[in-house]
């Protein structure tokens, strides 16, 4: 990792506009948000209407679209999970937001948990899924080995305390069960040509930013290793739609669709996407 890259200053556009450092972690060289805010200070930084997880808004077009976008990733995701051989088809979605994962793999005969640490988002859940969702509390109360499959959509890099959290993500499931992490690249075109201006940082509620070899360094640590890997297609778009509008003050449509059309077909060949979905396997 180059010093410039660890020196980067990101701005919080979304909420706080502060300036926030990225530095490489020496363990397992992903990046590191700094200074981290203290985790009831976090809560903070997610009050914006703007938070998409967390809300089923439809106010504008960048919205709507946001939304046909997720009924065909949500289609994608069940593919995933229903490809994994299972007894029970018990699974648990971290970070589910407002819950549409957990109902589609409901609706498919899946018995359903989920994690959703924001209320309002939380409860919105627990309408489509007969109060199956639960505070980031009830992490520590499930016992050992209940499921097979154990998802975090874009999730990860917002968690504290990360090695303790992946502990007992791997406590959590069942032998052979599958852990399914989707989280930004920070090795893609999108992040590279953005660079300080890129969506994806979203600091400071993106605590942790990955790579390749840094997810696999981390996963190693509780024996657990890579068994697929997956490109998140649209993110590219989303993300450089975003970015376009940091770098510039303006949603230039065209400009951001085509800068994410040059990071999927840039990652076509060097596997570097926008997001990757790690599928990850319990020993």
């Amino acid at each position: 990792m180059s010093k410039e890259k660890t020196q980067l200053y990101i701005k919080d556009h979304s909420v706080s506009g502060e300036m926030f450092q990225l530095k490489e972690n020496e363990k397992y060289g992903f990046l590191e948000t700094f200074p981290q805010p203290k985790t009831n200070q976090l809560s903070e930084y997610y009050k914006t209407e703007d938070y998409i997880s967390h809300t089923d808004a439809k106010r504008n077009w960048f919205e709507k679209a946001y939304h046909l976008v997720r009924r065909f990733s949500l289609k994608q995701k069940l593919k995933l999970i229903n490809g994994f051989k299972t007894e029970t088809k018990t699974l648990l979605d971290v970070g589910c937001g407002t819950g549409d994962f957990l109902k589609t793999a409901k609706d498919n005969n899946w018995i359903v948990s989920g994690i959703e640490p924001n209320a309002e988002a939380r409860t919105i859940a627990n309408q489509k899924t007969e109060n199956a969702v639960f505070d980031i509390e009830q992490l520590n109360n499930f016992e050992s080995n209940s499921f097979d499959v154990i998802t975090l959509w874009h999730v990860l890099e917002h968690l504290p305390d990360l090695e303790y959290q992946i502990s007992i993500l791997k406590k959590l499931l069942k032998p052979k069960g599958r852990l399914v992490v989707a989280v930004p690249n920070y090795k893609s075109f999108d992040a590279n040509y953005y660079n300080q201006f890129w969506a994806a940082y979203d600091v400071p509620r993106h605590l942790w930013h990955f790579d390749q070899n840094s997810i696999s360094k981390l996963f190693a640590s509780i024996d657990m290793e890579i068994e697929q890997l997956k490109p998140m297609l649209f993110d590219a778009f989303y993300v450089s739609l975003l970015s376009e509008q940091y770098k510039s003050g303006r949603k230039n449509i065209f400009k951001g669709f085509y800068n994410g059309l040059r990071s999927n077909l840039n990652a076509s060949r060097t596997s570097e996407y926008s997001s990757l979905i790690y599928v990850l396997k319990n020993s």
